[in-house]
């Protein structure tokens, strides 16, 4: 046997530490110690790792991963040698030291995504990201069958970012017992709120290792209000406990995005200055400054505190990006602007094509937009709660709705276009909406309308390509005449129709 293997298993046998030699940039660093199970680890031990490459240093909070196991994690971002120290009040916890290489990102690793010029998104390795998400609140908690079946479906492409709840979600069409809880203890609510589990948190950072593997972004909602468990109206010691662990075990993932809550104002034992103390718990104590932003359900939080990276608000209207926009001097992102699908409730009835046009109306507005999908397929119909149908925005699984086809055509064309398209006038008429760049990209919507011209001024100048797109067939269809000046472009006379407009070089 080789020395170097002897010295792996004399380390493993030890217990003592363990960790990487080298790890990719923006990968996560993992730092393994033995420690002791007395007492309460998760209250009583305190655990710091400190990473040091020439001037910079970077502290991250440890977490205890049950079994005597304690870890740290560390997303590195810069290339080369990292050295490191432990420091804790536990004796042999602290002052550890080691050294590991950061080597170059691989193809694929972009790094997380953080906002760039006020309005947009991008990776850390500068390339854009423009957010087509998806909701699937509970899709982590229904156990790995469904789960795989999930991702099959996100593997298709049409989505770059899931929104999921941390905790169960207690609701129509999810009223299933989770696979885990987060505490000990035992349901519905005999919990020890100061011991976490932590193989429910285990089960979450595998999916969001699995949704990376797919570049889908994990938007994670901490808070909640749909709860049969307790778990919404926890005390502030418990709240402390559960945000800094999350922060400790999670926060090193590239893809985590953070989201204090789903419809924060639908929690009503909760004032505005808790929400003010969660988003700066997690944008002081989250030294990798993942996204942060906060979900409503009719009232909208002041999205222009400093600590809120971008907009992620509950409006159908997503013609109103270019407002929001206007007024916040952030991203916006409509994480819910209704569901496409057929359930009784008004926000989860629409048809495919009106799911399809509130993502051209939100993009062509300078905006993002969310999808979700909640269609009943059992016959009877069954009032809502008795069904025993998997619906996608409750708990993953398949979807059976035709936007997401559309969704994906949309982004192949939003990723295809120049960086950083704002909201410009192309169209004389208020309800059609244009992005691009002034003189050189148009791309315009025309909504629901049907016309069989429209008349555009193009600087004359210069000439223009013009392509009509037919959002809803998938059509690009290029017109044979060179454009200038006052132009006059004929249409097939059809609804959800959107033109591209290219300066000729």
């Amino acid at each position: 046997m080789k020395i170097q293997n002897i010295f792996f298993l004399l380390l493993i046998c030890n217990c003592s530490l363990y960790a990487q030699h080298t790890t990719e940039k923006w990968k996560v660093f993992e730092l393994t110690l033995n420690g002791s199970t007395e007492g309460n680890p998760f209250t009583d031990v305190n655990l710091t790792g400190r990473f040091i490459k020439n001037k910079d240093t970077i502290s991250v909070p440890g977490f205890y991963d049950g079994d005597g196991i304690y870890k740290i994690r560390f997303m590195p971002p810069n290339e080369g040698k990292w050295n490191y120290v432990t420091l804790s009040n536990v004796k042999n916890l602290t002052n550890k030291k080691g050294s590991f290489v950061c080597t170059p990102a691989q193809k694929d690793n972009h790094g997380p995504v953080a906002v760039k010029d006020s309005f947009y998104f991008a990776y850390a390795d500068g390339t854009p990201h423009y957010s087509f998400g998806t909701t699937c609140y509970g899709w982590v908690h229904q156990g790995d069958s469904l789960a795989e079946v999930t991702l099959q479906t996100l593997s298709k492409g049409y989505f770059n970012k899931m929104r999921m709840c941390i905790f169960p979600k207690s609701y129509d069409w999810n009223n299933n017992e989770p696979v885990y809880y987060p505490f000990e203890g035992s349901p519905l609510k005999n919990w020890n709120y100061n011991k976490l589990n932590p193989a429910f948190f285990r089960n979450i950072e595998e999916r969001i290792k699995q949704l990376d593997s797919l570049g889908i972004e994990a938007d994670l909602i901490v808070f909640h209000p749909y709860d049969r468990w307790g778990f919404s109206s926890l005390d502030r010691a418990t709240e402390d406990l559960y945000i800094n662990y999350i922060i400790a075990r999670f926060a090193a993932f590239k893809n985590v995005w953070w989201s204090m809550a789903n419809e924060y104002d639908f929690m009503q034992n909760k004032k505005m200055s808790d929400w003010d103390y969660y988003i700066e718990q997690f944008a002081t104590k989250d030294k990798f400054h993942h996204l942060l932003s906060i979900h409503n359900g009719v009232q909208f939080y002041d999205h222009t505190n400093p600590y809120i990276t971008h907009v992620s608000i509950q409006e159908e209207n997503t013609y109103k990006a270019k407002e929001y926009r206007t007024k916040y001097k952030k991203p916006v992102i409509f994480d819910e602007c209704r569901y496409e699908g057929n359930i009784p409730w008004s926000w989860g009835n629409l048809t495919a094509p009106s799911m399809t046009e509130k993502f051209w109306r939100g993009f062509t507005n300078g905006g993002f937009v969310g999808h979700g999908e909640t269609y009943v397929t059992e016959d009877p119909i069954r009032l809502p709660g008795e069904s025993s149908d998997i619906l996608w925005w409750s708990k993953g699984g398949v979807m059976i709705g035709k936007s997401p086809q559309r969704i994906k055509f949309l982004r192949q064309i939003i990723e295809a276009a120049p960086e950083e398209l704002k909201p410009i006038p192309l169209f004389t008429w208020a309800p059609f909406s244009c992005v691009g760049i002034e003189h050189e990209y148009y791309l315009g919507y025309l909504n629901d309308a049907q016309p069989r011209s429209i008349v555009i001024d193009l600087p004359a100048d210069a000439s223009y390509n013009v392509e009509v797109i037919d959002t809803w067939n998938m059509t690009i269809t290029p017109l044979e005449k060179k454009f200038s000046g006052h132009s006059l472009i004929g249409l097939p006379g059809k609804p959800y129709m959107a033109v591209r407009i290219v300066r000729n070089k």
